[in-house]
């Protein structure tokens, strides 16, 4: 995902009591984590008295949360820090561009890429730099904070509609996968202590949120860094382990009928025992695990934690335990030297995995990457071709889960109800992460008095597949 995120319809405001507040055009562009970083920074903004707005002009100054991990990222993040400087004139850049430099690499002496294109820019810094990014906005547009008037909610300000929001648990990655430069940007895997992460949870909770998804550059390592250490939550110790967190985020959901669906999950072997969690209701049962491909040779080229086989194995367990759960991921087609026979695995790993909602994206270079020096590139035509044949594959399989729906009732989440849904709406059931996977296109009610609110639950039959989507009435 790399879309420029909207912000809150409504700006923060300063008291009026200190005069008209400045006001600071936002942008964030790229994956989850990047939106969790623009939530820290925007909260920060509210809490000294700045207004926000999604507009450049007429703000005091823009900040652009950059997105930097493949050319075409780069490219969008470029040419919004253009529209900035030309629409504003005053631009701070953040995020993964912010932190590469022109030869690919990150940091160091080597000319900074955002500053070599666009000179004009007040300040550059990289990820999850909140504390650098404020320092640059006082340094151009003095804080009017306001310590007995200014409000802020207790979860802070959140880009992502209110029912649902991203939790992130921990920075940065150790793996050195070969097409990937996000740990140069990023840095290695630094995890959030246990107990500031359950109380973001705790206040995203009370403060209205019915799903809650889990995000980091890689969820099952969660802990590593700090070999597992006991902190503390509520007076009780806890482990700074992912099994031990889930457990109580899932305690947390279920308190307010909420859910808790996990994203980036590498398929660890201690992954297994998460999924009891799954089949006992207390999570939900779905798992966002990165795998890339099936084939050992091409896993090895890519420096991937896993091999093919011991995948298949283990999804075929995860599903023993728990027979509803559903396996999305993202895979790469043409990569450097794979051949006929190695994407042919690939087509037979996802029908035998019957990998429930799977994405495919063609091999591109990524400058800095060392995939790059690795033989036996592949035609661009052909990469696209192969990545087309993926993805028509990959619709027969989803079809084929989702027929198993038709004529059941599920619980689905309400995230639009146009006339309190007597025009129908969108929901998604478990099976449903927001904006990547399919959703639940919803009839007007059978009974005219059942109403949809957005970010509630309803009761829908299921009457039919489209494509990706399911169609339902609720009941």
């Amino acid at each position: 995902m790399n879309d420029a995120v909207n912000l809150p319809s409504d700006p923060v405001s300063a008291p009026a009591a200190t005069g008209a507040a400045p006001r600071i055009g936002f942008v964030s562009l790229g994956c989850p984590k990047a939106l969790t970083d623009s939530e820290l920074i925007l909260t920060q903004l509210s809490a000294e008295g700045y207004q926000t707005s999604k507009t450049f002009e007429g703000a005091d100054l823009v900040i652009v949360n950059t997105c930097g991990f493949i050319d075409d990222a780069v490219r969008e993040s470029l040419d919004t820090i253009g529209e900035a400087l030309a629409a504003n004139g005053k631009v701070i850049v953040t995020g993964c561009l912010g932190a590469k430099n022109v030869d690919g690499t990150a940091g160091g002496e080597a000319r900074n890429l955002v500053r070599e294109v666009h000179p004009k820019v007040l300040a550059v810094t990289g990820p999850h730099a909140t504390q650098e990014v404020m320092d640059a906005v006082h340094q151009h547009v003095p804080k009017p904070h306001d310590p007995f008037l200014d409000l802020v909610p207790a979860a802070g300000i959140k880009l992502t509609p209110k029912h649902y929001a991203y939790l992130k648990i921990s920075e940065g990655c150790n793996h050195r996968c070969t097409f990937c430069i996000i740990p140069s940007m990023r840095g290695d895997l630094v995890s959030r202590p246990v107990g500031d992460v359950l109380n973001e949870a705790r206040a995203l909770f009370e403060g209205g949120v019915k799903e809650l998804l889990v995000v980091s550059q890689d969820t099952s390592a969660y802990g590593v860094d700090v070999k597992y250490r006991t902190g503390f939550w509520n007076g009780a110790p806890v482990r700074t382990r992912m099994l031990d967190l889930v457990a109580k985020l899932g305690e947390l959901a279920r308190e307010h009928g909420a859910w808790v669906r996990l994203h980036y999950v590498y398929p660890y072997p201690h992954v297994d025992d998460v999924i009891p969690l799954m089949a006992e209701g207390l999570v939900l049962p779905y798992l966002d695990v990165p795998f890339q491909h099936s084939h050992p040779d091409v896993l090895r080229r890519m420096k991937r934690p896993a091999s093919g086989e011991k995948n298949l194995e283990r999804i075929l367990r995860w599903r023993e335990l728990c027979p509803e759960i559903v396996i999305r991921s993202t895979f790469i087609a043409g990569f450097p030297g794979e051949t006929e026979e190695e994407f042919s695995h690939l087509l037979d790993f996802l029908k035998e995995a019957k990998i429930d909602r799977a994405g495919c994206f063609a091999y591109s270079p990524v400058t800095g990457a060392t995939a790059n020096e690795l033989p036996g590139a592949l035609p661009d035509e052909l990469r696209e071709e192969r990545r087309a044949r993926f993805m028509a594959v990959a619709e027969q399989v989803s079809i084929e889960r989702l027929s198993r729906r038709v004529g059941s009732t599920l619980k689905v989440l309400v995230d639009s109800a146009p006339a309190l849904g007597r025009r129908g709406g969108v929901g998604r059931t478990w099976a449903d992460a927001p904006e990547i996977d399919g959703t639940v296109r919803l009839l007007p009610p059978a009974k005219i008095s059942t109403q949809l609110r957005v970010g509630e639950f309803a009761r829908v039959r299921i009457l039919a597949v489209e494509g990706h989507d399911l169609i339902g009435q609720p009941i």
